[in-house]
């Protein structure tokens, strides 16, 4: 896993500064603390830093084909890369390293963008054809791996997070409202995206090329749909027996590293089942990490400790306080660079802290299982409003929804409210967007907190006709858990789940973590299965659980899905020095996104109550994280890294002094 970045010099007219490559290099070293490399011409600058996990001795980036017509700079893991490297020798290729990099470059020059549907893997890469003069840049199936890009006075300018792109000193700093829009609707940025006006990111499953000719930029692969005539088949065990070796395998091929590879274990049943097939297949002695919270309501330890002593693997356990929280909360967002609504990336952020401490670079996690397998709440609340919205004024088919929230909502006035909520948008149940409506409209009541200057800003821009125009010509074909599969993998898990608690908390510590229930065959088969056997009844992942049910105990089996979440309000609530600093009114109107009197509201109503509903919440994590952001980013901001880090190669094919 690295960081990589570059400039492209479209137009010929400018030089590339060896010193500026090397800041924007610089900044990623946490990426890749290993080593870096650099390579440049008089058209492309391309930089990486690398954590090395595979080809420990010889896979230094940048990487060259035979006749060094070819260089790449690469971040991630091709795990099916043995078999392609041994069809490209045979078919006359010559390797000086045994890397997955190298791999790709072959492949590359033999498929051209053909080449990305021959990998597995989770990747973000640049590849400089320096005879076409042509750029290549492409980014794996789901987003795993982060990829941002930015054009400016003929330049384009690439990297894996957008701190790289600043530390070019190039582009200008400033958080789009937009964004800001989007954010407080659907908790994280559209595709294509980021919190910073000109900055875009490349989606998932998308490639694109750039030269004197232009940026053009192409789909590859998408998250599969199918309607329900279009569905095998099949019993639940021949789903099982087709996908029990898919997982297997999609765990195997994780493993392959050159480095020790550990898994985390929160107790539930994705990551349970993903440790629980490491021990009993691969690795009996696979390290396991997990975590512990001061708050009783979102601790799962007693469920870790049940699954340690059954696979009886060595883990490893991080107490995260109220305090650890509100502590580390700048620190984590210096790494998501985007505003949350939800303080959960602090805590993972800690946890690869944890997982590095102990000297591994790689872990094995359990996110993708919700959304390819049908596990969350979400979904079984379209299920039942749909099933509701058929006969709107039965009394039996309201009380289904109160079944998804037994612990939460035990009291008749309480369930009367939870009725109420979802009763909301019944009428609307032919919707393409009905699933998620209700959770939107809920989010984007946060919005009440912009300044007038921000609503002006953001003008007529509506965000929920945005998603309906990114919707497949298909789309109303397909069911109702199909919809909100598609659209929970689309805009949530890409943009939030893989980079806010994936990618960036995992790599601000140099660890990299992989994810086999977004293997991609799994997800197009998955995808093929007819939702009565994915959420079975009021069963989610139903699929899953009788694949797993010979390698978990049943206490983890019949646990009630339990969404990982962790302390607002008691955390950075209570964290009086982040809301002095980032929430007084003076810097408020500094900045200028918020409303200062109803930000002074929301605070003095949570202090007189100690207590704060899910959109106040909400609401006091996004007007923190922007503020902090822009502190850090647009305010101020540094582009000097860890000291005395050189690059460990340099490619110079310059022809002509650098400016």
């Amino acid at each position: 896993m690295c960081g990589i970045t570059g400039i492209f010099n479209i137009d010929g007219k400018n030089r590339i500064s060896s010193e500026t490559l090397g800041r924007m290099n610089h900044i990623l070293h946490h990426r890749g603390p290993d080593e870096s490399g650099l390579y440049l011409d008089d058209r492309v600058g391309m930089g990486s830093s690398r954590l090395s996990i595979i080809d420990l001795r010889n896979g230094t980036q940048p990487i060259h084909n035979e006749d060094k017509s070819l260089w790449i700079v690469y971040n991630g893991e091709i795990f099916n890369y043995k078999t392609l490297r041994q069809g490209l020798i045979d078919a006359g290729h010559r390797f000086y390293t045994a890397s997955d990099t190298e791999v790709i470059l072959h492949l590359y020059e033999e498929e051209g963008s053909e080449s990305l549907n021959r990998l597995n893997g989770q990747f973000a890469i640049a590849i400089w054809d320096s005879t076409r003069k042509e750029l290549f840049l492409a980014r794996d199936r789901v987003g795993i791996r982060p990829l941002h890009y930015a054009t400016r006075k003929g330049l384009f300018y690439f990297a894996s997070e957008i701190k790289s792109l600043f530390a070019s000193g190039a582009l200008p700093r400033r958080i789009d409202p937009i964004a800001l829009d989007q954010i407080f609707t659907f908790w994280t940025t559209l595709p294509g995206y980021t919190a910073f006006r000109d900055i875009r990111e490349l989606e998932p499953g998308h490639f694109m090329k750039v030269s004197r000719e232009g940026i053009s930029i192409r789909k590859y692969w998408d998250f599969p749909i199918c309607n329900r005539d279009e569905c095998l088949d099949l019993s639940p065990s021949e789903i099982c027996e087709t996908i029990r070796p898919l997982l297997l395998d999609a765990v195997r091929i994780r493993l392959i590293a050159d480095v020790p590879v550990g898994s985390y274990l929160s107790g539930g049943l994705d990551s349970s089942g993903i440790t629980a097939i490491i021990s009993h297949y691969f690795n009996r002695d696979v390290q396991t990490f997990g975590m512990r919270f001061e708050e009783a309501d979102f601790d799962e330890s007693r469920h870790q400790h049940h699954m340690a002593e059954f696979l009886n693997v060595a883990h490893k356990e991080l107490l995260v306080t109220n305090n650890d929280i509100a502590s580390h909360f700048e620190n984590a967002l210096m790494f998501c660079e985007k505003p949350i609504l939800r303080t959960a990336p602090v805590p993972l952020y800690l946890l690869s802290k944890l997982v590095s401490d102990n000297g591994l670079k790689v872990v094995l996690t359990g996110e993708g299982a919700d959304e390819v397998f049908g596990g969350y709440n979400i979904f079984k609340e379209a299920l039942i409003r749909s099933f509701w919205s058929r006969q709107p004024d039965s009394a039996m088919r309201a009380n289904l929804i109160t079944r998804i929230y037994p612990n939460i909502f035990k009291n008749a006035a309480s369930k009367r409210s939870l009725i109420g909520f979802f009763r909301q948008g019944l009428d609307a149940a032919g919707d393409p967007l009905f699933s998620h409506l209700i959770r939107w409209n809920n989010t984007r009541r946060t919005k009440t907190l912009f300044s007038d200057e921000l609503r002006s800003q953001i003008g007529a821009y509506d965000g929920i006709a945005a998603v309906r125009s990114l919707l497949p010509e298909d789309f109303n074909s397909i069911g109702c858990l199909s919809k909100a599969q598609y659209l929970e993998s689309k805009l949530f898990l890409s943009n939030y789940l893989l980079s806010s608690q994936g990618d960036r908390t995992a790599m601000a510590h140099s660890v990299e973590s992989r994810l086999p229930y977004l293997d991609f065959r799994i997800i197009e088969f998955m995808a093929r299965i007819s939702p009565v056997w994915k959420i079975l009844g009021l069963d989610e992942k139903h699929i899953l659980k009788k694949v797993l049910s010979d390698l978990l105990p049943r206490e983890i089996l019949a646990r009630p899905k339990n969404p990982y979440r962790a302390p607002i309000g008691q955390s950075i609530g209570n964290g009086s020095r982040l809301i002095e600093r980032y929430l007084s009114e003076k810097a408020i109107l500094r900045a200028g996104y918020f409303h200062p009197r109803k930000t002074a509201m929301l605070l003095n109503k949570f202090k007189s109550r100690g207590s704060m509903s899910e959109v106040e919440g909400m609401a006091l994590t996004g007007l923190l994280s922007t503020q902090i952001l822009h502190s850090q980013f647009v305010a101020g901001f540094t582009a000097e890294g860890p000291p005395g880090v050189t690059p460990g190669i340099v490619i110079d094919h310059r022809t002509s002094l650098p400016n």
